[in-house]
C-alpha cells in the first residue's frame, strides 16, 4: 500500500470511528428517580422513575405498578438503589395485601428506554390481568383481587443502532445475555422469591401472593442462565417429605421463555430428569414453558450457524436416555443439541400450540369469556395426559404422545400464525395463552377451591 493510500486512511479513520461510536446504544441507566409516580399515562409522565403506577379513576380495576431494574453490559446492578426501592416497595405492600408479582427480562435490540415497545406490551398486560382478577374476586366472594405489580429487568439488548450493523451483534448480545443472567439478576429473582416465602409467612401458610417470570429472546437466557441450577435441583427436591416424591418445585410460579437464545444442551439435564419420571399428581401445576415460532429464522438458522463455528473444537457424542411413556430409548444427538436453540430440538418438544379454528389475529375476548376460560384450562390441566389437548381462547395445546400428562416442563412448538418472528410479542392469542398459564400456575393446592375450579368448567361448557 502506497505512502498517499496510507495517508488517506488515517484521514478518514477518524470519522469512520465517530461514525461507530455515535452508532453505539447508551450504556446508562434509563429510570433515575427511585420514588412511586402514580398517573392514567405512567410513561409520558413518569418516565424516569423507577416504580410507576397506573391508576385511572374510571378504570380503578386494572390499577397496577411497574417497576424498572437495570443492568450494565457486566451484568452488574446499574443502582442498588433501584433494585432496594422496587423490593421495599413490595414488601410494604405484601404487609397487608397479597400481590401478583409478573417479571419480563426483554431480548435483543431492546432495553429500559422509555417508548421501548416491549414495555408497552408488558404495561396492557399488566392491565388486563388486573382487570382479570377484579373481575375473578367479584365472582368468588371468598378472596380478594390481588394487586398486579410487573418488574421490568433491563439491559443493553442492542449494542449498536446503526442499520444493518446492528445484526451482527447478535453474538456479542448473546454473550452478554449469559453475562447478566449469571450476574445481577439471579440477585434480584431470589429476593423477590423471597418477598413471595415472606408473605406466606406472614398469613401462617400458602398465601396467594404469586411469582411469574417472562424472558423474550436473549431474555430468555438471561432468565434461564440465572435459575437452571435452581430448577434442575427443585426438579428432584419435589414438595412433601424427604424421600418421598410429590410434586416438582419450579421457581416461583411459573417461568415462561419465548423464542430464548440459547442451546438445547443448556436444557439437556432437566429435560432428562423430566422425561424419566413415569407420572405426575393431580396437584402438578406448570413450572417452565418454553414457547419458540416455527418461523424464528433468528434462532432457526442463525444461532446453530453461530454456535457451528464457536463449538467446533468441543467434543460430542450420542447419548441414551429412557422415556418413561414409550418404554424405549431414546438416542439424544449432543453435538446437534449444541449447536440447535432449545425451541428448535424435536426431542425435547412436549407440546404444539395451534391456532384455533377461525380464529384471528384481530379478535377480543370479553373479560367475562377470559374467566370462564380460566375455569375451564385449569380443570383441562388437571385431567392432562399424552396427546391430550388443551383449548385456549384463540389457541390449541396439544402434548405429544411421548410426553408424561402434566410433565411440568413444557417445550412448546408455535405455530408462525401466532408468533410470525423472532420480536412479535402482540397477537392477543398468545398474551392470552401465557396469561392463562400464569393464573393455572398460581392455583391454590388447597383442594376445595381447585374443586370449585372444575364446578365452574362444568357449568360454563
Amino acid at each position: 500500500m502506497g505512502k498517499s493510500s496510507l495517508n488517506r486512511w488515517n484521514f478518514l479513520f477518524p470519522f469512520i470511528f465517530l461514525f461507530v461510536l455515535n452508532g453505539c446504544a447508551p450504556h446508562k441507566i434509563y429510570r433515575t428517580e427511585h420514588t412511586l409516580c402514580t398517573s392514567t399515562d405512567p410513561e409520558v409522565e413518569c418516565k424516569n422513575h423507577t416504580l410507576q403506577k397506573y391508576f385511572d379513576q374510571k378504570k380503578p380495576d386494572e390499577a397496577y405498578t411497574l417497576g424498572f431494574i437495570e443492568f450494565d453490559d457486566q451484568g452488574q446492578l446499574h443502582q442498588r438503589s433501584q433494585m432496594k426501592a422496587v423490593t421495599d416497595h413490595l414488601n410494604t405492600q405484601i404487609a397487608h395485601d397479597d400481590v401478583l408479582i409478573v417479571v419480563f427480562a426483554h431480548g435483543w435490540k431492546h432495553s429500559a428506554a422509555p417508548g421501548d415497545d416491549n414495555i408497552a406490551t408488558l404495561r396492557e398486560s399488566l392491565r388486563r390481568l388486573s382487570a382479570l382478577e377484579s373481575a375473578i374476586a367479584g365472582d368468588n366472594p371468598d378472596v380478594s383481587a390481588r394487586h398486579v405489580h410487573g418488574i421490568y429487568l433491563g439491559w443493553r439488548g442492542a449494542s449498536v443502532t446503526l442499520p444493518l450493523i446492528k445484526e451482527l451483534s447478535f453474538w456479542d448480545r448473546k454473550s452478554t445475555a449469559h453475562k447478566v443472567g449469571f450476574g445481577g439478576v439471579t440477585e434480584v429473582l431470589a429476593r423477590l422469591e423471597q418477598v413471595k416465602e415472606t408473605r406466606d409467612v406472614l398469613v401462617e401458610g400458602d398465601s396467594r401472593t404469586r411469582l411469574a417470570v417472562v424472558g423474550h429472546s436473549f431474555g430468555g437466557a438471561v432468565i434461564y442462565s440465572a435459575l437452571s441450577q435452581l430448577l434442575m435441583e427443585r426438579s428432584i427436591d419435589t414438595y412433601g417429605p424427604t424421600g418421598q416424591i410429590s410434586d416438582a418445585r419450579g421457581f416461583g410460579n411459573l417461568v415462561v421463555l419465548i423464542n430464548p437464545a440459547f442451546e438445547a444442551e443448556r436444557f439437556s439435564a432437566l429435560s432428562n430428569a423430566a422425561n424419566e419420571r413415569r407420572t405426575y399428581f393431580s396437584s402438578q401445576l406448570p413450572v417452565l414453558a418454553v414457547l419458540t415460532s416455527e418461523s424464528d429464522k433468528a434462532t432457526k438458522y442463525a444461532f446453530p450457524i453461530g454456535r457451528w463455528f464457536s463449538t467446533l473444537f468441543e467434543k460430542t457424542r450420542d447419548v441414551e436416555r429412557p422415556n418413561a411413556v414409550t418404554q424405549e430409548t431414546e438416542i439424544i444427538n449432543q453435538r446437534k443439541a449444541n449447536v440447535s436453540a432449545v425451541g428448535h430440538f424435536e426431542p425435547y418438544r412436549t407440546h404444539y400450540l395451534d391456532v384455533a379454528p377461525e380464529s384471528t389475529r384481530d379478535e377480543t375476548l370479553t373479560l367475562e369469556a377470559d374467566i370462564q376460560q380460566y375455569y375451564r384450562t385449569a380443570a383441562s390441566w388437571e385431567n392432562d395426559k399424552p396427546g391430550s389437548i388443551i383449548k385456549f381462547a384463540g389457541s390449541i395445546l396439544e402434548r405429544t404422545e411421548n410426553s408424561v400428562g402434566r410433565n411440568p416442563y413444557l417445550v412448546i412448538r408455535v405455530n408462525q400464525a401466532l408468533i410470525r418472528n423472532h420480536n412479535d410479542l402482540d397477537d392477543p392469542r398468545i398474551a392470552n395463552f401465557v396469561r392463562q398459564l400464569i393464573l393455572i400456575s398460581g392455583q391454590s393446592k388447597n383442594p376445595d377451591e381447585r374443586k370449585m375450579h372444575r364446578s365452574r368448567a362444568s357449568y360454563n361448557k
